[in-house]
């Protein structure tokens, strides 16, 4: 078993389309209809966020977390979006920083060997 994807429901589909092709680098997959709600799957080599038109707002306590090679360099391109909390240095040695999506969903990028 491997993790498949990471669903999140947002208000303005394209507006959070073109946020994670920017920020995150993903590109656009698939998009389909189903049950009237236009769906679109974004994805890296080895990631897939399914992003879902809808006004029915989860809790705000959800998040997605992203490994990354290198914290620095992705809070240095993430700089002009609302950061969260952290970086943190972890007992363990992981690095981790939380941003702030366009509809408020909380994004985490964590770092788990050292550069």
């Amino acid at each position: 078993m491997r993790f498949h994807h990471y669903a999140l429901e947002v208000n303005n589909i394209e507006k959070s389309i073109a946020f994670y092709k920017k920020y995150l680098e993903l590109k656009e997959e698939k998009r389909l209809f189903f049950m009237g709600e236009e769906i679109v799957f974004l994805a890296s080599d080895d990631f897939r966020l399914e992003l879902i038109s809808g006004q029915h707002k989860n809790d705000k306590t959800t998040h997605i977390c992203f490994e990354v090679s290198n914290l620095h360099e992705v809070m240095n391109r993430l700089n002009d979006i609302r950061k969260i909390e952290g970086p943190y240095k972890l007992q363990n040695g992981w690095e981790t920083v939380f941003f702030e999506g366009p509809d408020q969903e909380i994004i985490e990028f964590l770092q788990v060997r050292p550069v």
